[in-house]
């Protein structure tokens, strides 16, 4: 099937881009970003599941962690 597709210039451009570099065609580009997104599983809802870790405390409410203590929590 065929379809058309209004995309902003430099969108264009990067895409040409890319299958230059990737030695295929703009077409084939196309194809496999379409294809991809459709086998990406989607929730309902559009929100995202994110974990957070649990951290005991003594205390509740009574952490205090600094922003590093926070990013190594989380990662």
């Amino acid at each position: 099937m065929r379809t058309t597709l209004d995309l902003p210039d430099e969108t264009f451009r990067e895409l040409k881009t890319l299958a230059a570099r990737q030695g295929v065609t703009l077409k084939s580009v196309l194809r496999r970003a379409v294809e991809k997104e459709l086998r990406r599983p989607h929730d309902e809802s559009g929100a995202r599941r994110v974990k957070f870790p649990i951290v005991d405390s003594t205390e509740p409410a009574s952490l205090d962690l600094s922003n590093a203590e926070i990013d190594e929590l989380l990662t």
